[in-house]
C-alpha cells in the first residue's frame, strides 16, 4: 500500500503541476463550444470508459456532456449484447464508425476522446472521424506509453494533448519477477476530467453566466433544475446508465 501511496501522490501532484497549461487550454475549446450550442462528446474504450462517464450525467457536472461508448451499438443499434463483449472489440476497424452513425453529433460539438495508450483502432478511427468533421478534439492519453506504440496514434490528431502521466503498461508499483500493479491512469484522467468541468465553469462565471451544471437528484429541486437544462438538448445528451 505505501508504494502506490507514494506513486498516486506523486502522479496527481504532476497533473496538478505540468498539466496546467493543457488543462487550461482545453477548458477553452470546451467552453467555447458549449457557448456555440454545442455539447461535450465524450468517448473511452476499455476502463477509459470511466474518465468519460466522469464527465457525464452527474451532480456537480456539465449538464450539455454526451458518452459515446461501444454499449451503443446494443443501446440505440441493432447489435446483440453477446456481440460487443469481445474485450477486444475495442481493435475492430470499423467499429467507431458505427458507433457515430447513431449518436445525434452536431457541427459546434467538442470531443474529449481518452485512451491510455492512444492507439486501438476503434479511439483513433472515432478521432479522426471528429477531426475529419471539424471538431475541436481534445485527448487524455499516456504520453509515455503512446510515445512506444507503432501507427496512428490519438496524440497525433488532438488540438490538446492532456498527459495523465501514467508509466507504459499503466501499472505503477513492480512486483519480483516483472510484473507490475496499480494502474494510475483512471485515478489521474478522473482528476483530469473535474479539472476540465472546473475551468470551464470559471470561464461561465468569468463571462457573467450561470454554468450548465447538474444538482443531485437526491437534493430539494434538482431534478426539476436538471430536466430544465436537459430539455434544451433532447436526444443530444443521452445519460445512459451514467
Amino acid at each position: 500500500m505505501n508504494a502506490y501511496t507514494e506513486v498516486a501522490r506523486a502522479a496527481v501532484d504532476r497533473v496538478l503541476s505540468e498539466e496546467r497549461d493543457a488543462v487550461t487550454r482545453a477548458g477553452a475549446v470546451l467552453y467555447e463550444a458549449l457557448r456555440a450550442g454545442g455539447v461535450i462528446q465524450a468517448f473511452g474504450t476499455g476502463h477509459s470508459r470511466s474518465v468519460a462517464l466522469e464527465l457525464v450525467g452527474r451532480a456537480g457536472g456539465l449538464v450539455p456532456a454526451n458518452q459515446l461508448g461501444i454499449r451503443d451499438l446494443v443501446y440505440y443499434g441493432e447489435a446483440a449484447a453477446r456481440d460487443i463483449l469481445d474485450p477486444k472489440i475495442e481493435r475492430e476497424p470499423g467499429l467507431a464508425a458505427r458507433i457515430w452513425e447513431l449518436a445525434d453529433i452536431r457541427p459546434e460539438d467538442a470531443f474529449v476522446v481518452i485512451s491510455n495508450s492512444g492507439g486501438n483502432a476503434a479511439v483513433v478511427e472515432l478521432a479522426r472521424l471528429a477531426v475529419d468533421n471539424g471538431h475541436p478534439l481534445v485527448a487524455i492519453t499516456s504520453v509515455a506509453h503512446t510515445s512506444r506504440v507503432s501507427g496512428p496514434k490519438l496524440a497525433d490528431l488532438a488540438g490538446v494533448v492532456i498527459d495523465n502521466g501514467a508509466p507504459y503498461g499503466d501499472a505503477a508499483v513492480e512486483l519480483p519477477g516483472g510484473a507490475a500493479i496499480c494502474p494510475v491512469s483512471n485515478l489521474t484522467g478522473i482528476l483530469i476530467a473535474q479539472l476540465l468541468v472546473a475551468e470551464v465553469a470559471g470561464r461561465f462565471l468569468a463571462a457573467g453566466e450561470p454554468p450548465p451544471v447538474f444538482r443531485s437528484a437526491n437534493t430539494p429541486g434538482g431534478d426539476a433544475h436538471n430536466a430544465t437544462l436537459l430539455d434544451r438538448y433532447g436526444t443530444r445528451v443521452r445519460l445512459g446508465d451514467a
